[in-house]
């Protein structure tokens, strides 16, 4: 089973961005994730599409995983787009179309995911599943790094693979080595981690650590 480790650029050193790419790329990390947050759908503010784009200018083959938690949504799926994203992943409950608006990031060539928060039915999954090339599930209320994750939402992780186990399941907020391995058992194949990595202090010694614990959950064997 392939994993994937995905830092959150939110807890990087805003001052040094590219040279915090290059350290979580060389650290082995599989994409770099944007967090964009506009002070109304949460309220925090954050990065626009010039950063998105000066990432991609700077580093053309790095994969940018862009949450988009954002209201309205679909102008900023086209700007991120064009900036370079990979993948988008949109809030149900930030569109008024959804089925319209995972069309248009696909159609704008990036690979679409929907995001469930803490208190989200997955019942979102019934009319979008066939739209999705991944689900983002929130382990932790949107808006701001270094939260600790809701254990209920485990749960939520399980019930999801049981019912599409074809769908990549994304975790984000408050991943760390500790509970990784619980994740993974629960069906979640890729981990958004913003404190847990950029706040260490060796980023190849943490993706390691995380790969082991990874390595563990498959086995059976939760021991580093």
């Amino acid at each position: 089973m392939k994993f994937k480790i995905i830092p959150s650029l939110l807890s990087a050193d805003i001052m040094h961005l590219g040279a915090e790419v290059d350290a979580a790329m060389d650290a082995l990390a599989d994409m770099i994730h944007l967090d964009i947050m506009d002070n109304h759908y949460v309220p925090n503010l954050s990065y626009g599409p010039s950063v998105c784009q000066a990432l991609h200018d700077y580093t053309p083959s790095t994969p940018i995983d862009v949450h988009l938690m954002v209201y309205p949504v679909d102008e900023l799926i086209r700007q991120f787009a064009k900036a370079g994203a990979t993948r988008i992943s949109i809030h149900p409950d930030a569109t008024i179309h959804l089925d319209r608006s995972l069309q248009l990031i696909h159609e704008h060539g990036c690979k679409a995911g929907i995001v469930l928060n803490p208190s989200n039915s997955i019942e979102s999954l019934t009319w979008s599943a066939h739209r999705l090339d991944f689900i983002l599930v929130m382990t932790v209320n949107p808006g701001f790094g270094g939260q600790s994750l809701i254990p209920e939402v485990v749960d939520k992780i399980s019930q999801i693979h049981t019912h599409y186990p074809n769908l990549p399941i994304c975790v984000d907020g408050g991943v760390s080595i500790d509970n990784i391995a619980l994740l993974a058992k629960a069906g979640a194949t890729e981990f958004v981690a913003g404190a847990a990595f950029f706040k260490s202090q060796n980023y190849k010694n943490t993706i390691q650590l995380m790969r082991q614990q990874l390595k563990a959950a498959i086995s059976g064997d939760q021991s580093p």
